[in-house]
């Protein structure tokens, strides 16, 4: 049978199944077997689904009104006076409503818990144009261009050249760059406090309509052998283009409503509480990104992650890549997961989109065993040392594992910590 057939059958050939397990280094290694992984994390899928229950919209619901009322208490506070504690709260409300509320919903991760309401289902959480929009998710990054991007091209093509994600991929040049640190720590720096609006926005919008233009109708099943979508995002601000247009069209309504509309509607109480409020919005942004920045993006770099060249061979595959890539941060409380998107449970997120917050909680102590059973390396560290590891990418001084597939990163690890392979 062909590996094009194998993953369409949910197989993989006899010769991607068996790997040297890289977790045993004082006797003769074990076979690992990714099959078996593979139906332990679909074992483990089952169960967690079968207990989906009220429970779970409740705890969903808590998050999302943390964050409504962090936004709320911001902007109570913000006509007084420019200060720390209103741009701080009008942040993490902005970023709870993106981390926590729309990655989870528009992932389907409220769609199979019962009783909910069809405002957090995917098809109609900001969904349906500019109204919905307004109501549900009203931010620099256009709701569709975030599935297409996020939900489909980050998640099935992981560590690919492919993945829009791919932090050492996006910054080559920045990386190779012969300038002093201190002029690429900026550049971090520069991105860290603007990224929301001077990259994923515009990367996202343009490989929306770079899609569109390509391939009509989006589906995952086409971008499943897609070629890489060349974005650039600076381009997009150029009004003089069409799709500069379109892109500066697209962002307007985020634009208007959180730095014009806003502080004006606390013109009644004068116009310093309006400059305050106005003020306080711009320090907000710069922290929301930074908080985003911080959550986000450390999620698929490091030296102690693999990247691919190839794509991946079956469901069992694509299972090993998703923990291989991808790094957790530590937590385990509500206020402290809350505070970092829920993005700290990113291993169980990739192996599980489709699952609430709270089941990738439960979920997380079990995915890990089941690494260590397997002796698939599962990475689980301080966010301060994982934006340390992310920002050593960025500028060069870290690199980025490689392999063809899975069983080559697993012998390549084997290999690394001495252990003799007879795969």
């Amino acid at each position: 049978m062909s590996e094009r057939k194998c993953l369409s059958a949910g197989r993989i050939p006899a010769t991607h199944r068996v790997v040297t397990d890289a977790a045993v280094t004082q006797s003769p290694p074990r076979a690992i077997d990714l099959v078996a992984f593979a139906q332990d994390v679909d074992a483990l899928r089952q169960e967690l689904t079968s207990q989906l229950g009220p429970e779970d919209l409740a705890h969903f619901e808590k998050l999302e009104r943390w964050g409504r009322r962090a936004t709320q208490m911001g902007y109570a506070t913000a006509w007084i006076a420019p200060n720390p504690f209103s741009a701080l709260m009008l942040a993490v409300g902005s970023s709870a409503r993106w981390a926590v509320v729309m990655h989870h919903v528009s992932h389907r991760g409220l769609d199979q818990v019962p009783g909910v309401p069809e405002r957090l289902t995917s098809k109609r959480f900001a969904r349906g144009g500019l109204r919905r929009r307004m109501l549900d998710w009203l931010d620099w990054v256009d709701p569709e261009a975030w599935n297409l991007e996020h939900n489909i091209l980050h998640h099935y093509r992981t560590g690919e050249t492919v993945d829009p994600d791919l932090v050492e991929s996006h910054m080559e040049a920045l990386r190779e760059a012969k300038v002093p640190m201190a002029v690429k720590l900026g550049v971090v720096a520069f991105f860290a406090f603007t990224w929301r609006y001077t990259y994923y926005a515009p990367n996202t919008f343009q490989v929306l309509t770079a899609t569109r233009r390509k391939e009509g109708r989006i589906s995952a099943e086409k971008y499943a052998e897609a070629e890489p979508i060349e974005t650039r995002v600076f381009s997009a601000f150029d009004p003089r283009t069409e799709g500069g247009r379109a892109f500066l069209k697209n962002i307007a309504p985020y634009a208007l409503t959180r730095f014009v509309a806003a502080p004006l509607a606390f013109a009644p109480l004068g116009p310093g509480a309006v400059a305050s409020v106005a003020m306080n919005t711009v320090m907000a942004e710069a922290l929301s990104n930074l908080q985003t920045f911080c959550v986000i993006t450390p999620n698929h770099a490091g030296d102690d992650l693999f990247r691919f060249d190839e794509r991946p061979v079956g469901r069992a595959e694509l299972y090993a890549r998703q923990v291989l890539g991808s790094v957790n941060f530590t937590g385990g409380s509500d206020l402290a997961d809350f505070l970092q998107g829920f993005l700290n449970y990113q291993i169980e997120h990739h192996l599980f989109p489709d699952l609430p917050p709270k089941k990738l909680q439960e979920a997380q102590p079990r995915v890990e065993a089941l690494c260590k059973k397997h002796g698939i390396p599962y990475v689980r560290e301080p966010i301060h040392k994982r934006v340390k590891q992310l920002v050593d990418v960025m500028v060069g001084t870290r690199t980025m594992k490689r392999a063809r597939t899975a069983a080559d990163a697993a012998k390549q690890i084997d290999a690394e910590r001495g252990v003799r392979s007879d795969a």
